[in-house]
């Protein structure tokens, strides 16, 4: 007599049970300033390792899309009536390796906008990310590298209140702000998973020069009130009249990447600039400020991604950044703080 096992009908469930729940979970994220967006694009990015055992260049890509909806009728609690989100990403990579020597590159293209009754369309992420690295094999868990990063956004990105009076004020755009950094340096690899790569010197340019001003008001004064608004370009430490600012410093990023249960993977970056040389003075575009490199920037982003199955993910994504040139904060929108950021979605996916 042959015996047949009934399904394990508790553990169906339970993925029944996670799909379900996931799959009604909104998007729980308000719409970044795009300087949030460039750190976090930093710190999410992961390089793909040539094979050393295939010769000549190694391409690929994956494509990703997540959707979120939700409504309500008469709730009493308070709900949006509908609410609608869908996010897109691509990345596409270029790697070869030989010898010692190793080339990776990486462009990421994203975008996510938010659809709901009493706000109407937004967009949640928006970015252009290009990231190239090369290393030379000093020994088996110690490269030289040299790095180039790029980002911007694609559209402009808004307040929309603005002073409080429900006005809408641009506050991003393409090219407002854009990133370039060059950070040569050494990575570490002590495990396959986990690596630090240091800069004792890398440089920095961060460059507004879509509309810099983008003033609401004309000439940038309130007439209500006599208020005299801040530049774009200010907001995020470059001077309106230069367009350009250059940083120096020290630039160390952790690295940490493991599946930490079946089908279950965590990835973590940290990442940490000292900036050497002086800063503009927020309100004043002829003024600088002294040089505080103990002023560290952090940025720090979590991912975790359960594989449902081929097509279907599960992700969460909690981000903390804080950036004392960021000074778009406080009563005043002139202050730096701590950025917090959490998503949890689900996509479809797929690889080629």
């Amino acid at each position: 007599m042959v015996i047949l096992n009934k399904p394990n009908t508790q553990q169906n469930m339970r993925k029944f049970l996670l799909v379900a729940i996931s799959a009604t979970c909104l998007v729980n994220a308000k719409a970044q300033d795009s300087n949030l967006k460039e750190i976090q694009a930093t710190a999410a990015k992961e390089i793909k390792a040539a094979d050393p055992k295939k010769k000549g260049w190694q391409k690929g890509g994956l494509f990703s899309l997540n959707l979120a909806q939700g409504g309500s009728r008469n709730w009493a609690a308070g709900a949006e009536k509908f609410s609608f989100s869908t996010a897109a990403f691509m990345n596409l990579f270029a790697n070869k390796q030989w010898g010692k020597h190793s080339w990776s590159n990486n462009i990421d293209f994203s975008y996510a906008m938010v659809n709901t009754t009493s706000q109407g369309v937004r967009k949640t992420d928006d970015r252009l990310d290009l990231l190239s690295r090369y290393g030379y094999a000093l020994k088996p868990k110690l490269d030289l590298s040299g790095m180039v990063n790029f980002r911007t956004q694609f559209t402009d990105g808004f307040n929309y209140d603005y002073r409080g009076k429900g006005l809408q004020k641009r506050i991003s755009g393409l090219f407002a702000p854009a990133y370039l950094t060059i950070a040569p340096g050494f990575t570490w690899k002590p495990t396959s998973y986990f690596s630090v790569f240091a800069s004792p010197v890398s440089a920095r340019w961060i460059i507004v020069t879509n509309n810099p001003y983008s003033y609401y008001f004309q000439g940038g004064v309130d007439p209500s009130d006599g208020f005299v608004e801040t530049p774009l370009a200010q907001t995020y430490g470059v001077n309106p009249r230069q367009q350009v600012a250059i940083q120096v410093g020290g630039f160390v990023s952790a690295n940490f990447k493991k599946e930490i249960f079946k089908n279950v993977t965590y990835q973590s970056r940290l990442d940490l600039y000292s900036n050497y040389l002086k800063a503009p003075v927020p309100g004043k575009p002829t003024a600088s400020k002294e040089a505080h490199p103990e002023k560290v920037d952090i940025f720090w982003t979590n991912v975790i991604s359960m594989k449902v199955n081929k097509w279907l993910n599960v992700t969460y994504n909690f981000d903390v950044i804080y950036d004392d040139d960021i000074r778009q904060f406080g009563p005043k929108k002139t202050s730096p703080a701590t950025q917090m950021r959490s998503l949890l979605g689900v996509g479809f996916s797929t690889k080629f």
